[in-house]
Formats: C-alpha cells, sequence, structure tokens
C-alpha cells in the first residue's frame, strides 16, 4: 500500500509541477513581450533599419533628454538619464513595437510644479557645489532631482496599482477628442514655457490656474517695456560624465508630490498609449491596454532610483521610428548604447549649447501635438458634441493642468453617454439579426456568393465601437476560414435564395462559401439611432479591413448625416460605391456586378 500511494503521490507531484511550469511559461510570455518576438528576430531583414532608426533615435533622445530636463527644472545631465534607463525597461515589457519610451515634455511641466513648488529658486543662493557630492552637482540640484524622481516614482506606483487592479479596460472612456484636446492644450503650455528661453528674457517660473495667461502677460509687458538689455547667450553649462550608483527617491515627501504623481501617472500614460495603439493599428499587431500600465509603471519606478525623471513615451520620437523604418525594439536598445556613449564620453562638449536651441528643441517637438487644431473641423464636421468636449477639454487644459482637463474630459464624456443612451435600445451586439443570402450564378459551375446582412440595433459609438469592430471581423473570418460546402440547390430555383439566421440561436449549420467565391457584407444601418467620432472612425476601419480582405463592405439605410460623417472621417475612393438606399438595392447591385464581371471575362475571351 505504501509503494501504491507513493506512486499515486508522485504522479500528482508531476501534474502539479508540469502545471505550474506552463503557467509560469505562460505568465513570463504575457507580462514579458520581449520573449515573445527576440527569439524570432530577423538579423538578416531587420537589423541595418533598426540599426539606422536607432542612430537617429539617439540623436533625438540626447537633445530632447537635455531640453526636457530642463523644462522639468532640474540639471540638463539628469534628462540623459531619463533617455536611457526607461527606454529599455520598456523595451522588455512593453509592446509597442515602435513605441520610444524616455523623456517628455508633458510629463516634464508636471513634475516641474513640484520641484518649483518644493524646491524654489531662491533657495539656490544657499547652497554650493562640492565635489565631494554626487556628480560634483550642488545640494540644489540634487534636492530639485530628488523631487522629481520622486515623482517619478510614486507615479510609477500608481500605474503599476491600476495594473493590479485590471483598469486597463477602462481605457474606453478616453476617448480620441479628449485625448487631442488634452495633449494640444499641455502642448501648449510647454510652448509658452519656453518663451523665456527663446526670447532670453528673466522671468520667474509661474504655475498653478491660469499660469498659462500671466505667462503670456509677462512676455509682452517685457517686450513693450523693452525691459531686457541683457545681449548674453544662456548656455547649457557642465555635463558631468558618468551615472552615480543609485539612491532611493527622498519617500519623506511622496505625500506632497500626489497631486503630480496622478498627474504623470494618467497624462503619461494615455499619450503614451495613443502611441502604442497607433502603431500596433499601422504594422498590424496588437497591443494589451493592462499590460501598458505595467511597462510604464516599472519604466516609472525603477529608473527613480537612477535619477531620472518622469517618462513616457513622445509623438516626436515615435514618428521619427516611422519615418526611418524601424521594425522592433531593437531600435530603441541600440539608441541606448549610444545614449551611453554620450553619458560617458561626449557629456562635457554640450557644454556651449544654447539654451535657445533646446527651448527650439522643444517647440519643434511638440508639432505633432499643436497641429491637432486641425481636428476641430474634422469633429464639427462629424459630431457637433465631439467638438463641444474638446474645445471645453482644451480650454480647462489651459486654465488649470493636464490632469484636470483630462478629468473634465472623461466627466462629460461619460455625462453625454448618461444622457443620450436612453434612447438606444441595445448596447451589446449580440442581439443583432443576421440574414444569409445565397446569388447562384448562371455559369455552368454553379459557384455561390455569399451576402451576409446584419442589422445594428444599437447606437455606435466609443463604449460598443471596438466591440463591434471585434465581431464583425470574427464573423467574417470564421466563415471564411470554415469554408465549409454548402448543400446541393436544385437548379430549377431562383437566383437569389434568401436563409434568415439568428445570431447564436440556429440549430443547424450555416451554410459557408466556397474558397473561391466572392463574400460580401451589408450593414443595415436602419437601427444606427446615434454615432459619435470614434464609431464612424471604426466603421471607417472595418470597410478597409474587408477591403483588405477581399470582402465586399456595404452600407444601407444610411442617413444623412451619418453618409456625410463616413465620407468625410475616411476618405473613402469615389469608384468605390459603399452607400444604397434599401438592402435590396445593394443586393442587386452585387448581382449586377457579379453579372457585369461575367461578360467581361467573355468579351477578353
Amino acid at each position: 500500500m505504501t509503494g501504491v500511494k507513493r506512486k499515486k503521490n508522485s504522479v500528482v507531484w508531476r501534474k502539479i509541477n508540469s502545471f505550474h511550469c506552463a503557467d509560469i511559461k505562460q505568465w513570463c510570455l504575457r507580462r514579458l513581450p520581449i520573449l515573445e518576438w527576440a527569439p524570432c528576430y530577423n538579423l538578416k531583414e531587420n537589423l541595418i533599419p533598426d540599426t539606422v532608426s536607432g542612430i537617429m533615435l539617439a540623436v533625438q533622445q540626447v537633445t530632447q533628454g537635455l531640453a526636457f530636463a530642463i523644462l522639468s527644472s532640474v540639471h540638463p545631465v539628469f534628462g540623459l538619464y531619463g533617455s536611457l534607463f526607461p527606454a529599455i525597461i520598456y523595451a522588455i515589457f512593453g509592446m509597442g513595437r515602435h513605441v520610444a519610451t524616455g523623456t517628455f515634455a508633458l510629463t516634464s511641466l508636471i513634475s516641474a510644479n513640484a520641484v518649483e513648488r518644493l524646491v524654489p529658486q531662491a533657495s539656490q543662493n544657499f547652497t554650493t557645489y562640492s565635489n565631494s557630492g554626487v556628480l560634483g552637482l550642488s545640494d540644489f540640484e540634487m534636492q530639485r532631482i530628488g523631487v522629481a524622481a520622486a515623482v517619478s516614482f510614486l507615479g510609477g506606483i500608481i500605474q503599476i496599482a491600476m495594473f493590479v487592479l485590471q483598469l486597463g479596460s477602462a481605457t474606453f472612456l478616453l476617448t480620441e477628442p479628449v485625448i487631442s484636446a488634452m495633449t494640444t492644450g499641455a502642448a501648449t503650455h510647454v510652448v509658452t514655457s519656453q518663451v523665456k528661453y527663446l526670447l532670453g528674457m528673466k522671468m520667474p517660473y509661474i504655475s498653478g490656474p491660469l499660469g498659462f495667461f500671466y505667462i503670456i502677460a509677462a512676455s509682452f509687458a517685457c517686450y513693450c517695456a523693452n525691459m531686457e538689455y541683457t545681449y548674453g547667450l544662456d548656455v547649457v553649462g557642465h555635463i558631468p560624465d558618468g551615472i552615480p550608483s543609485p539612491r532611493a527617491p527622498p519617500m519623506n515627501i511622496l505625500s506632497e508630490v500626489v497631486t503630480e504623481a496622478f498627474g504623470v501617472a494618467l497624462v503619461g500614460y494615455v499619450a503614451s498609449l495613443a502611441l502604442a495603439q497607433g502603431s500596433a493599428k499601422k504594422f498590424k499587431y496588437s497591443v494589451d491596454d493592462n499590460q501598458e500600465f505595467l511597462a510604464h509603471g516599472l519604466s516609472n519606478v525603477i529608473p527613480s532610483f537612477f535619477f531620472c525623471i518622469p517618462s513616457a513615451a513622445a509623438m516626436g520620437r515615435t514618428a521619427g521610428l516611422y519615418s526611418t523604418g524601424s521594425k522592433t525594439q531593437v531600435a530603441c536598445l541600440i539608441s541606448c548604447i549610444l545614449v551611453l556613449i554620450v553619458i560617458y564620453a561626449v557629456g562635457p562638449l554640450l557644454y556651449w549649447l544654447p539654451m535657445c536651441v533646446l527651448a527650439s528643441i522643444i517647440v519643434v517637438g511638440l508639432k505633432g501635438m499643436l497641429i491637432q487644431f486641425r481636428d476641430l473641423k474634422k469633429y464639427w464636421n462629424v459630431d457637433k458634441i465631439d467638438w463641444s468636449i474638446w474645445v471645453s477639454t482644451y480650454i480647462f487644459t489651459i486654465c488649470f493642468a493636464a490632469n484636470v482637463g483630462l478629468l473634465f474630459g472623461v466627466v462629460c464624456t461619460i455625462a453625454v453617454v448618461i444622457v443620450r443612451f436612453p434612447r438606444a435600445k441595445t448596447l451589446s451586439l449580440k442581439n443583432m439579426k443576421e440574414l444569409e443570402y445565397k446569388v447562384k450564378t448562371e455559369v455552368e459551375g454553379e459557384n455561390l456568393q455569399q451576402v451576409k446582412i446584419i442589422t445594428i440595433n444599437n447606437p455606435l459609438v466609443f463604449l460598443n465601437a471596438k466591440k463591434f469592430h471585434a465581431d464583425l471581423m470574427n464573423t467574417i473570418q470564421k466563415d471564411n476560414a470554415n469554408n465549409q460546402s454548402p448543400d446541393d440547390i436544385n437548379k430549377h430555383e431562383q437566383n437569389m435564395l434568401l436563409n434568415l439566421t439568428s445570431n447564436g440561436t440556429c440549430n443547424g449549420e450555416t451554410p459557408q462559401p466556397y474558397p473561391n467565391e466572392k463574400y460580401s457584407v451589408i450593414l443595415d444601418c436602419t437601427g444606427l439611432t446615434f454615432f459619435d467620432y470614434t464609431g464612424v472612425s471604426t466603421l471607417v476601419q472595418a470597410c478597409t479591413d474587408c477591403r483588405n480582405q477581399n470582402v465586399d463592405f456595404l452600407l444601407a439605410n444610411c442617413t444623412a448625416s451619418l453618409k456625410k460623417a463616413v465620407q468625410y472621417c475616411g476618405h473613402l475612393e469615389s469608384d468605390k460605391h459603399i452607400f444604397f438606399e434599401s438592402v435590396s438595392a445593394a443586393i442587386g447591385a452585387i448581382h449586377l456586378n457579379k453579372n457585369l464581371s461575367k461578360f467581361s471575362d467573355h468579351s477578353e475571351v
């Protein structure tokens, strides 16, 4: 009996061990994306473009690191550290293959509020430089970077806590108009803060509510009164070489930087997630919203022990990776090697770099955010409510702060949904009806063309736009993948055979198209009560995805406002007619195109 028990215990133990090993492996692949793409890295195809992109990215990382460190009110050398460590951490944990993480203008501006409040400029007179200190910097500079590192540490902890609470799924509340308005307003703040460096003015740091307008007023007064007579050119100054030993941020001031930490956590994550999702959409891969919380949280927590300011992904650097043909995060790792060379060898040569040049780099780097003003026309033509949310969010951002504007935009979005959705029948696509038409051609082969008609009985807005797109694509891909042979059809039947089914309630199997047959989808928009910009964008994306899969996509029973919004938002080709007055008209057009195609083939023969 003892032997039998021992044998059973050993079997159970092996099963437990195998179960745990499989779980651990799956967890590592899910939480360490580098383990998924690194083993499959193609040196022959990807190394050269990644190297070129890494070199160009390193130039941006160094210059923007210096500039954003000054924007964060700390010594420029700490911007170089902020361009190194966060990029390495994100390359390991992040899922955006074309996202360049490092110093960021918006998070730098937010952390500057804490730095200037806790370690004001006036306290510099009471500190001196000391060769015995870290990097030979004064106590004043070390106190300032301590505050910035504390903001980065606490902001990262907040992001990790959001990851643990699985709040990534709540990002659907961050609609495109809210993100666009918040980033544009924050970019406006940053540009006005650089006026004194661009024009060589001596002005105190101004923050808080309506600080945007006080900067503007001070600049105008200096110009009108000709108050500035200084002809000296401000330069960066001494850049120490090397990286100091790690040191924990001052934990005793965490309670005093909670507001800035939340701002860094939310604003940095929102801006970075938008870039990651954009790159994933452009290059056909997926990004886990919740995993991004973990990646950016660790990119703030770990570097805070190496005297780094808060980090996030920047639009200018990401656009640079696009333009130079980057393939993977190897480009960012190569740039880190070059930044490390700058830190140890080239740093002291940057002494004479003018401050006005760094200010210009900041302003130019925000060009992509500032031109989002052009989105106002788009929102006005698609949905007036989205336009109103954009304008109000922008005003709140420039009057108060980026995190306040972001919170206001989310609250407005929720309020609008609460007001508008009582008119809707349902938010789920599970109850949508599906019609399947079989169109029999007149050729001897009797190939069948399947036309699936999907009726929407709910609004299409940011709440259900993602699910609508996923359900539609899954339905199409499932039908095309199965490719089951249809039942024999009597030759005396009519050309159009109607098979009415319900989504998920049909007992029999749905007839599937032949592998070589044409597949069409007609979206009946009779029940589409209202829509917003996100919904229209998703509709246009669904049309594009269907065409890429050689699937015809047609819209029936659309209102005039929906037609206008889709045409304006999608820039669809004029030769592709997708709008029809009714479902029957759309079916007739499909059948006519089938006959025309057959006639054309016969003519060529």
